[in-house]
């Protein structure tokens, strides 16, 4: 199955059925005595949840300052219609919407410098703060607790006719366009290659950075989409109301954000709108028909909480998962059971031959890696101490030392995850000392982990085209509107190194579904896909069996053609029959280094490994 079969499969299918609703709904609701403003609410929330799922849902950004993006859209568009004079209603919606999307882009910068809750509690602070200057410095242009009245309607002038959307059935056709051209635009956003970027940042950033990708760019440009969005929407709710409410400030309004996109499902972009629709439709129905008041809060809270227990990735996942279920029963074992029969042992991967563009040349005549006095120290403790080391092109070396000698810190400094504290690192005459992971991976260094660094809820296919994207297009690019399929050499890329790691029969398997052994094979497969001159694997041996070694020592011997690799490993049996030098550190020192029979006979090595070292820690 081809990369453009996963993400493209169908693709105007979900396009076709949305605008088909969106025609029926004036003539189907109607006759349930659904009211025009909750419907036109709805889709006004619909549009706003579309950017937050965006955030939220596929970048795994948990943000409560929505509101803040929202009201300044609106205002903008409102202030523009009533108090400037502004004549066109839409041409101000759009202004509204970029200066949201500026403002996001500021407070992006600031926000994004944090994660987690501490990400979440910035923007807290942020929706607070643009409440609190909305109602005193600028009430003069806001209107403070009044709001500003009087925000007309469009009107679209064709030649021939003119349109007047008054309100009620009459501004949804509206509202119904707008929210369609939200969602077309979401959906080519999550089908490209920014999409899947995003979706790899939710699953495992630090991977995702590792594999060559500019991860705060990326989060920024899901923060601003997001703010453009939000903007949008605050626009059209002062058109539906006539009237800019100051609640758009409101702390509420992003947490009723949300809560429905929790009802509704996150990482679905209709999950907003589902979940706007049982939220406005319940609270009507509790409110006007049940004659509860306020208590229709209590109530709803209630709904939500069973929702949020039972649905964890709400209705339209709810929806999914039973859709698989069913789909699941009624398929055919077989081809399943084909794919996880695949026996490791019949690839024979030194009969795989080595595509040229996995082989990044280098005119750089020195050695490819060079470190001289290399010092890390935290605080007092010091990891590493003055290593010098050096690596030839096309050389497998490997490194290995007892329990605390410092192998993983070093690993770690070569491939710029941890700086160090002196000393500088030569890659291919180039100076790196400094550099981020992202950056020494874009120039062709890069690492397996010692435990897996995978994104578990994709495929392995999925896994691999997210390494091969930032090999293929750089560490950052905004082709948000162009399909994932179309990026140049993305299969040959993807299937060839699906060859090398004999993970061909598995490529549409979920990571999750993975054996151990498939999983480490996956792990060097990331690595690979990135097109590596040099490439470090930290233990790729560990915690397999006896077999899994066997099969993945022989996968190293075929991947190495061509290649330089550093191998850190404590299976000292295959690393002498891998490398070809082995550079022995204790105590973060370097204490020797030579040849596999160098090594073995070597008196300092003996002593390092078994004198004075507890018995469960010889290898």
């Amino acid at each position: 199955m081809k990369t453009g079969n996963i993400f493209m499969k169908r693709r105007y299918l979900i396009e076709m059925l949305t605008a088909i609703c969106l025609i029926a709904v004036p003539f189907v609701l109607p006759h349930i005595d659904a009211a025009p403003n909750t419907v036109n609410r709805i889709l006004v929330w619909g549009l706003f949840g579309i950017g937050f799922d965006i955030l939220f849902g596929y970048t795994g950004l948990l943000s409560f300052g929505q509101s803040a993006f929202y009201g300044t859209g609106g205002f903008v568009a409102a202030y523009l219609l009533t108090q400037a004079g502004f004549p066109y209603v839409i041409l101000a919606l759009i202004i509204g919407m970029v200066t949201a999307a500026f403002v996001g882009y500021l407070i992006g910068l600031l926000a994004l410098r944090s994660t987690g809750i501490y990400f979440a509690m910035i923007t807290v602070a942020i929706a607070e703060i643009f409440f609190f200057v909305e109602f005193n410095p600028l009430a003069a242009w806001t209107g403070g607790e009044n709001g500003l009245p009087g925000v007309p309607t469009p009107t679209i002038y064709l030649g021939f006719t003119t349109i007047h959307f008054t309100g009620g059935w009459s501004l949804y056709p509206f509202l119904a366009f707008i929210y369609f051209i939200g969602i077309v635009l979401a959906l080519r956003i999550v089908r490209s290659p920014v999409g899947a970027i995003l979706t790899a940042i939710r699953e495992n950033p630090l991977r995702a950075a590792a594999v060559g990708h500019n991860v705060q760019g990326y989060k920024l440009t899901a923060f601003v989409i997001a703010a453009a969005y939000a903007g949008i929407a605050g626009g059209l709710l002062g058109v539906m109301q006539a009237f800019m409410p100051p609640d758009a400030f409101m702390f509420d309004t992003s947490g009723q954000l949300v809560m429905q996109t929790a009802i509704g499902g996150r990482a679905t972009l209709f999950g907003p709108l589902v979940g706007a629709g049982v939220w406005l439709f319940l609270q009507d129905f509790l409110q006007s028909t049940l004659g509860l008041g306020a208590t229709w809060k209590l109530v709803l809270g209630v709904v939500f909480v069973l929702l949020v227990a039972f649905l964890r990735d709400g209705i339209i996942g709810g929806i999914r998962d039973l859709y698989g279920f069913v789909w699941s029963r009624f398929s055919s074992p077989a081809k399943t059971s084909e794919a996880v029969a695949e026996n490791p042992a019949a690839t024979n991967h030194e009969a795989i031959p080595m595509r040229p563009h996995h082989i990044v040349p280098t005119d750089f005549a020195g050695p490819i890696l060079q470190v001289t006095g290399l010092t890390k120290h935290y605080g007092g403790v010091l990891a590493n101490t003055d290593i010098d080391f050096s690596v030839n092109q096309g050389e497998l070396r490997g490194i290995i030392g007892p329990n605390g000698a410092g192998k993983s810190t070093f690993f770690k400094m070569l491939t710029c995850e941890v700086q160090p504290s002196s000393g500088k690192i030569m890659f291919e005459g180039r100076d790196i000392t400094g550099l981020g992971v992202t950056d020494v991976c874009q120039l062709g260094l890069t690492k397996s982990y010692q435990v897996n660094q995978l994104f578990n809820s994709l495929t392995v296919r999925q896994n691999l085209i997210i390494s091969a994207l930032a090999e293929l297009r750089g560490k950052f690019r905004l082709d948000m509107l162009s399909s994932l399929s179309k990026v140049p050499g993305m299969d040959e890329h993807v299937e060839h190194t699906l060859e090398l790691v004999n993970l061909t029969g598995r490529a549409d398997t979920p990571v999750s579904e993975l054996a151990y052994g498939e999983k480490r094979r996956l792990e060097v497969g990331l690595a690979l896909a990135s097109s590596p001159s040099l490439l470090l694997l930290d233990e790729p041996l560990a915690g397999m069996s006896p077999q899994e070694r066997v099969e993945t020592v022989k996968l190293l011997k075929s991947i190495s053609r061509g290649r330089t690799m550093i191998i850190i490993d404590h299976d000292m049996d295959a690393l002498f029959e891998l490398a070809e030098r082995i550079t022995v550190l204790q105590e973060g020192r370097v204490l020797v280094e030579g040849t596999p029979d160098e090594i073995k006979g070597n008196a300092k090595v003996q002593e390092a490994y078994l004198g004075g070292v507890p018995e469960e820690s010889k290898l």
